[in-house]
């Protein structure tokens, strides 16, 4: 057993200045993590035990999906990422650096292009396919803004895992397998709460993917979700049924805005809505500095994350003036009419050109035009039309119409279709049953540990600590002595403790004597979720108090009777967890 005595890890009465989420305060103030630097933090021997405890359901479910455990190295020549062709892609967040020879060197942030190359060299035969490769190790991102502790570190444990397949089809029955892996790891380690998600791919790669989501209100991510829960999608790559009506061309009129750029300056001047107007967004491709000029309509928002998917553009910047200008546009009055020729890429979101009427710049300081009709005002202009538009909360759902609702989440997985991304710019192939080479179709599988234990606090706590479920729970049993001098305290509760350590649960003995506000605010912090109490006063009749971490009410057990019925509990809530 162990004894709260000798255990290392304090508990803290005060919360952290910098701790602004639940996970964050309790995994401090607990004892469970220590920070090290901005994003970096110890794992202490309570936060230790339920990442081991993580980690073994994740082996189990990978396992049982055919999995095979490997590990990678943390640090990474630069050439395979130069390969793939992602070195030179990802920004400072992938962490280079040169070693004493001067080669190129990175922290791994992920593993695509290291097991990448491990396969090419072990797999060679459509016999040997397909095969799913997986370890749980340390990554390193370094994140611009490290928060909230575990959510956002710069240093954390993810399992990942990569398989490898003949064909597209092959990939899409795996698929299928890994997602229902992943919900059954998430129901284990007491996550309920979790949506599957369609998402962004992003540097990832691939046409296909979904994020696992644990509902919270300091979640980062945002979702959009249909009342019936059939549509299910992030901020990033969210679409509504949004209908725009056509109405009858009024003439182009150019009217005087003095001193009006914002859309809330133009329709109150002008004695319009938002919707009546036309918004130009300038933005500029990171990499090779060609200008983006976005138009939508004034009452929706670009979204980012869909342009530059459509543009297949890295990294989107906003345009500065002197671009905006030499385009032939007037920052604050712009709008597509007469850059046509010009070197500017011009996307219309559907909002954009299936309005009618809309106010819009006149390229002119001070002057907007009325009645601008996209269809008729921009002849021979080249445009592309696509979706670029944010989703709001309440517009209507694509599948069924409903309101959408916004939500909040934490991204505690993903799971990506690679297809040929890696393997085909790596030249991992096989050979096929006509002996000729193709590249193996790929998959990849993410979960953040820490990520995960800190999401279950944010789902599984009250005013004084987290509310462990038994799965994860750092023990399983606290069995805390008061006045543990007074005759037969000390003894009884060492007693049980033994015993129940015989019937294989884990114990954790409070043998320190202090007061009970002190022991059981400490107990509360640690949030194990059954709870034996030695007092002289229930000892006079024979008895112990018995509790759960999440109920108010105790109940009071003969001593002699104490181990076999809380082992029993023990049991019954592990079966719960067993699926």
């Amino acid at each position: 057993m162990m004894k709260m005595s000798k255990m290392v890890g304090r508990r803290l009465k005060e919360v952290p200045k910098d701790a602004k989420t639940d996970s964050h305060k309790f995994l401090i103030r607990g004892g469970y993590i220590r920070p090290v630097s901005a994003g970096i933090y110890d794992l202490l021997p309570a936060g230790k035990r339920i990442v081991e405890k993580i980690e073994r359901i994740i082996r189990e479910e990978m396992n049982r999906i055919e999995g095979q455990e490997i590990l990678m190295p943390v640090v990474l020549p630069a050439e395979l990422w130069e390969e793939s062709g992602r070195y030179g892609v990802v920004g400072a967040e992938l962490l280079r650096f040169s070693d004493r020879n001067d080669k190129p060197m990175l922290l791994a942030m992920t593993h695509e292009e290291c097991v990448t190359a491990l396969v090419r060299t072990e797999v060679n035969s459509y016999k040997q396919l397909p095969v799913m490769l997986y370890q749980i190790q340390t990554k390193y991102r370094d994140e611009a803004r490290p928060r909230a502790g575990l959510i956002r570190t710069r240093e954390f444990t993810m399992k990942d895992a990569y398989s490898f397949h003949t064909d597209q089809a092959d990939l899409e029955k795996y698929y299928v397998r890994a997602h229902e892996a992943y919900e059954r790891i998430f129901k284990r380690i007491g996550l309920n709460n979790v949506l599957s998600i369609e998402s962004n791919s992003g540097m990832m790669g691939g046409k296909v993917s979904h994020e696992f989501m644990a509902v919270c209100d300091c979640g980062e991510d945002t979702l959009f979700v249909s009342p019936d829960k059939s549509y299910r999608a992030n901020r990033e790559i969210a679409t509504a049924a949004w209908k725009f009506e056509k109405q009858p061309a009024l003439p182009l009129e150019k009217v005087a805005t003095p001193g009006c750029k914002t859309i809330e300056e133009v329709a109150t001047f002008l004695g319009v809505e938002a919707k009546d107007t036309g918004k130009a967004v300038f933005y500029c491709d990171a990499a090779t500095g060609e200008l983006i000029f976005a138009m939508i309509r004034g009452d929706f928002e670009v979204n980012e994350s869909k342009l530059s998917n459509l543009l297949k553009v890295s990294e989107l910047k906003f345009a500065d003036d002197r671009s905006i200008l030499d385009a032939g546009a007037v920052p604050g009055y712009a709008s597509p009419i007469g850059i046509k020729g010009k070197k500017v890429k011009v996307v219309l979101d559907r909002s954009a050109l299936e309005s009618s009427n809309l106010v819009v710049g006149a390229n002119d300081d001070g002057y907007h035009y009325k009645n601008f009709n996209a269809d008729r005002d921009l002849e021979g202009v080249e445009y592309i039309v696509a979706d670029i538009a944010t989703v709001r909360a309440g517009d209507p759902c694509p599948k069924t119409g409903a309101p959408l609702e916004m939500l909040r989440g934490i991204e505690v997985g993903n799971i990506f279709q690679l297809g040929t991304k890696y393997s085909a710019s790596m030249g991992c192939n096989y050979l096929d049953q006509n002996g000729k080479s193709a590249p193996m179709v790929m998959g990849c599988y993410g979960i953040g540990v820490g990520r995960a234990m800190a999401s279950v606090v944010e789902y599984s706590h009250d005013d004084y600590g987290p509310v462990w479920p038994m799965s994860i729970a750092p023990w399983q049993v606290q069995v805390c002595a008061l006045n543990p001098n007074k005759p037969g305290v000390a003894e009884t509760a060492e007693a049980i403790a033994a015993e129940l350590e015989k019937l294989g649960v884990e114990v954790l003995y409070d043998d320190r004597g202090e007061k009970a506000g002190f022991m059981f605010s400490d107990a509360d912090l640690l949030g194990i979720p059954l709870r034996v109490v030695v007092s002289p006063k229930t000892l006079e009749a024979g008895q112990v108090e018995f509790k759960r971490r999440n109920c108010r009410d105790a109940e009071l057990l003969a001593v002699a009777d104490t181990a076999k019925i809380v082992a029993q509990k023990v049991k019954e809530e592990l079966a719960v967890f067993d699926i």
